[in-house]
């Protein structure tokens, strides 16, 4: 019999029941549209601490003024409430999945944000025409837009959350920081009034002390936000932190203040109703960032004591109630390494990291807005609140984590399946296998939450979870994620917010494999190679005559990976159903033959432990693309006498990017600061591309004078364009 022709009916039907496993099971499904799409519905086990009680009186009908995961999430506890959900949508957005989960739908523009879910008018009317008679805005957006508020209150609609007086207080960050001084909160010194403009900004940030952070004062999630160390720093920080701030929330009023050095960012989720009541739920670490926007946060913190945790929770209280505050709200601080914690600011809105408080708690947060919005009281105390388990969560993002931790990718998700199969695992997302991840928002794919008693529990069902995670047609970042979870220094607790810079100072560059990891990818790589020259051989259902079989035990093969070459020997054992990969220096890797090359996830045993993997590409050239502890990897697997040929082969010749500037990403050009024939220095700032709400300033790598400038002001460019060369 072919040594590699040995599959068995058996082995087939354990397979497809594999991939069946992969893809996503629920208790109930929600009907959508007509083509039938569906969703993992809400999951009563998940919240135990305030089941839904279905005889209290309730809202008819809610809109949703968001789009994306956000919106799915309220659907979800909305419709196991028993209340119809109006979804509002941009044209871009008009086959996204909260639109077909949604019992109604409504389009309120074009694609750009101030078009269309900005667009407070276009929203407005959606709500009278559909009668809705509350409306929740998911964060972002018109979350904590006062004015907002205001009109809905003024229509006779209920919004779900805080009251207008509440978003005016702490959504301006300048105010807020004065109502906490005066409720004796602790705060970060700095100035209390707005920076008029890059030369105030100058002389503010040298009375307060170099390092200062500019930032909005309204809005939040990282937008319109930097650092500054030096004047230079202030000017451009001023610039362009108040371009994003004006693109973002409408409003470019910034502040500056002291920026804490190596801190953690340690956030209290808190609740309050109509009735003076007020709970904190806990803390949620969030110290993992990048440009100022949370990467994974976790509940509990390593970090956090009793002791601390209560002081942190009363403090958050005290500001809530000095405020009235009447809904769920975020008070966030920066804590220092002697655990003194300052308060940043406080976010009037559920925040994207809510599923690990309800992880802990077993509180539906959703749910006890909307109750509160209604006028219902809190049905729980602070003494009721405790702590079960550990939660973490990932945010996975269409981005390319090799570039700056992140820069966005867009595209279509070709392929798209949520690792559900895994223990303990909650993904929140807005998306399905199709849909667009589009420039115009913002480009979080899902937020992966992995759940149970203990951390190091949590951080193996996140590791499985992520290896698992199917995703293609645009580049993500699980590579770094993947890649933190086991990291030593993550795996003790010890991080703040410079983590990323201190851990990958060059910029990540993907997962390093260790000696042990790296004849494993080799192995798996070479067998790859021969079941598909095995499979090749074979025409299925077909008259034509078969190739010969491939009817020797042993195949030589030569491995290369980077500058790395193995020469190996891959045997096969029919009767333990196991391949032997033979190294040149001796060593041994032991595989079983559990797989196909059709499996969307393959989890073989190496050498006696289970490995995850998925098999991206192999092409006619050998180069075999494998997704292995997160990172993508290309091994070129060539038989031994093709691999001595291509030892004759000229190499191809580097090119220098220096002295270009492409584009990182699809985006819109904002601002041109050169044109041709101007002499600039390395480092100086050319052009400004805008992204996702998101400002990225580019330069040249080297000194030199511009031969060409290939863009202009307010034209979109695609990835890798090339938008200026120098001579």
């Amino acid at each position: 019999m072919s040594l590699f022709m040995s599959s068995r009916c058996t082995v087939c039907l354990k397979k497809m029941n594999a991939v069946k496993s992969l893809r996503p099971t629920a208790t109930r499904i929600i009907p959508t549209a007509w083509y039938g799409i569906s969703a993992v519905d809400y999951d009563p086990k998940f919240y135990t601490l305030d089941p839904i009680n279905d005889g209290e009186k309730k809202f008819d009908k809610i809109l949703i003024a968001n789009r994306g995961e956000i919106a799915c999430r309220v659907i979800k506890t909305a419709k196991q409430m028993g209340i119809k959900t109006v979804a509002v949508y941009s044209e871009a957005d008009g086959l996204s999945l909260h639109t077909k989960m949604a019992d109604e739908s409504v389009c309120v523009g074009p694609p750009p944000t101030n078009k269309s879910y900005l667009n407070m008018d276009a929203i407005l009317e959606a709500v009278k025409s559909t009668d809705a008679q509350a409306v929740h805005p998911g964060y972002g957006f018109l979350s904590e837009n006062t004015e907002f508020a205001r009109e809905l209150t003024e229509m006779g609609v209920t919004f779900i959350g805080p009251n207008s007086k509440a978003i005016s207080s702490m959504g301006d960050k300048i105010e807020s920081k004065k109502i906490a001084l005066a409720a004796k909160v602790s705060t970060i010194p700095g100035y209390d009034g707005v920076v008029k403009d890059e030369e105030d900004c100058v002389k503010i940030s040298n009375e307060v002390g170099y390092p200062v952070m500019i930032k909005a004062s309204a809005g939040g999630g990282g937008k319109g936000m930097r650092i500054a160390w030096n004047d230079k720093d202030a000017r451009t920080g001023f610039r362009l932190s108040s371009q994003e701030a004006a693109s973002s929330f409408g409003d470019d009023r910034l502040l500056v203040e002291k920026f804490v050095d190596n801190p953690r960012h340690i956030e209290m989720q808190i609740i309050g109703d109509k009735h003076g009541n007020y709970v904190y739920l806990n803390e949620r670490e969030c110290s993992i960032q990048r440009r100022n926007q949370k990467v994974i946060e976790e509940a509990p913190s390593t970090f956090v004591d009793p002791e601390m945790r209560v002081r942190m929770g009363e403090e958050a209280v005290q500001l809530s109630r000095a405020v009235g505050y009447d809904s769920a709200g975020t008070v966030e601080f920066l804590v220092d390494s002697q655990k003194n914690f300052y308060f940043l600011e406080m976010n009037t809105r559920l925040q994207v990291e809510h599923p690990i408080t309800e992880a802990i708690t077993g509180l539906d947060l959703v749910q006890q807005m909307i109750r509160v919005a209604y006028g219902h009281p809190l049905n729980f105390t602070q003494s009721d609140i405790g702590i079960r388990g550990w939660a973490l969560e990932s945010r996975v993002y269409a981005e390319d984590a090799f570039k700056n931790f992140g820069l966005p990718s867009v595209g279509r998700l070709i392929s798209y399946i949520e690792p559900l199969h895994v223990p303990n695992v909650r993904c929140d997302s807005g998306v399905r296998e199709g849909s667009e991840i589009s420039i115009y928002y913002d480009s979080m794919i899902c937020k992966l939450v992995t759940y149970g008693e203990t951390r190091n529990e949590v951080l193996k069902n996140m590791v499985e979870a992520l290896d698992s995670y199917v995703i293609k047609g645009v580049t993500h970042n699980i590579p770094l994620l993947r890649d933190i979870m086991t990291e030593s220094r993550f795996i003790k607790g010890d991080i703040t917010t410079k983590y990323l810079a201190e851990i990958y100072p060059d910029g990540f560059k993907g997962s390093q494999l260790s000696e042990c990891a790296s004849r494993q990818l080799s192995a798996l790589a070479a067998i790859i190679k021969c079941k598909a020259d095995a499979r090749s051989r074979n025409f299925s259902n077909q008259s034509r005559i078969p190739m010969e079989p491939m009817t020797t035990d042993s195949i030589c093969l030569n491995v290369q990976r980077g500058d790395n070459q193995n020469d190996v020997v891959v045997r096969w054992n029919k009767t333990k159903e196991e391949f032997y990969v033979m190294f040149n220096d001796g060593a041994k890797v032991t595989v079983t033959n559990n797989f196909s090359l059709a499996d969307t996830v393959i989890t073989p045993d190496v050498d006696g432990e289970p490995v995850t993997f998925q098999l991206l590409n192999k092409d006619m050239g050998g180069n075999i693309t494998l997704q292995y502890q997160g990172t993508q990897f290309v091994v070129k697997v060539l038989d031994d006498k093709t691999a001595d040929y291509l030892r004759y082969m000229k190499e191809t010749p580097t090119v220098d990017t220096t002295r270009v500037i492409n584009a990182p990403m699809p985006g819109l050009i904002k601002s041109i600061s050169a044109k041709v024939g101007d002499t600039v220095v390395e480092g100086q700032e050319i052009c400004v591309i805008e992204a996702m709400k998101m400002q990225n300033s580019l330069s040249f790598g080297v000194t030199g004078k511009i031969k060409a400038l290939n863009c202009k002001e307010g034209e979109m460019v695609e990835e890798d364009a090339v938008l200026a060369e120098l001579e």
